[in-house]
């Protein structure tokens, strides 16, 4: 029996070494993240609402956007992708229905969050979250829905800010009471409550990298030696896009032209290794074995 990309990618979760999964916003930077060599990927919640909506992670993504977002991104590579489900869009039943879609269009895992909806970027002030009791509806509601037992349900808690990290700790460990597979415990403050969070959860952790977010900025080897499982980085692929986008534009306004703009940046990409990020030398030769002329 063929192994599943959900079976790999809980393989990789529960390796001894941690899963680096850098998040997508798109097809194309999907395409690019694998090709750097990554064995498993994530579409970032907050990049989907900026890409598709030119708006911010405020809950605007309806469930058939993201979807939609994520049918792109799993035909687009071949490696195992989980995604951000937000606060599941509703109550339970809303829950039960987004994890039918979203493993139907090849996703592997999501992690879902016991916000209000609508919700806010974890590293935003002013979260509002539901009871214990409400998020272990949807956590068994995510268990009942998904036809594939390695589907990975992630329960992220933003219990830290408003509740305390005692609380966040306890919510995460009903959490798992329920079913949920991973803990992802938003917005700790420093090392310590990082370390504090590994020595009480047993279960895997992960931990989100979000550049000045509230959460200490550690490498891959930092998280690992405290013992977390995976770790994502949901701003990291659009900020940076948006960053040379935003200085190329205003080259072309200030210049006139962007001739020189490749080479100032150090950013030289030659048209034809562009065209090849998404394998246009692959599509031409399938191109050319099934499109024939008509008579």
């Amino acid at each position: 029996m063929a192994v599943t990309k959900a079976r790999t990618f809980r393989e990789l979760m529960n390796a001894p070494e941690i899963l680096v999964v850098p998040s997508a916003y798109d097809a194309l930077s999907a395409k690019v993240i694998q090709q750097a060599g990554f064995p498993a990927l994530h579409m970032t919640g907050s990049g989907t609402s900026a890409s598709m909506l030119g708006l911010p992670d405020l809950g605007f993504t309806s469930v058939s956007e993201q979807a939609t977002n994520a049918k792109n991104i799993v035909l687009a590579v071949d490696v195992p992708v989980i995604m951000d489900a937000d606060a599941g869009y509703g109550n339970a039943m809303s829950v039960w229905r987004a994890t039918r879609e979203f493993e139907r269009v090849g996703i592997v895992g999501y992690h879902l969050e016991d916000q209000v909806n609508p919700k806010r970027c974890g590293h935003l002030e002013g979260k509002r979250l539901i009871s214990t009791e409400e998020m272990t509806g949807k956590i068994e509601a995510a268990v009942e829905a998904r036809e594939d037992g390695d589907f990975t349900i992630i329960a992220r808690t933003d219990a830290r800010e408003s509740l305390g990290l005692d609380e966040a700790i306890r919510r995460s460990r009903e959490y798992l009471a329920a079913g949920a597979d991973c803990i992802f415990l938003e917005a700790m403050l420093d090392v310590d409550e990082m370390k504090r969070v590994r020595d009480e959860i047993d279960a895997p952790l992960l931990a989100n990298m979000v550049e000045g977010g509230k959460t200490p900025w550690l490498t891959t080897k930092e998280l690992e030696a405290i013992g977390y499982n995976l770790a994502i980085y949901p701003l990291s692929g659009w900020m940076a896009a948006a960053s040379v986008l935003r200085k190329l534009f205003a080259e072309l306004r200030d210049a006139g032209t962007t001739q020189k703009f490749w080479d100032d940046m150090g950013l030289k990409m030659s048209f034809a290794e562009l065209f090849e990020v998404f394998e246009y030398g692959k599509i031409s030769e399938l191109e050319a074995r099934f499109v024939r002329d008509q008579d």
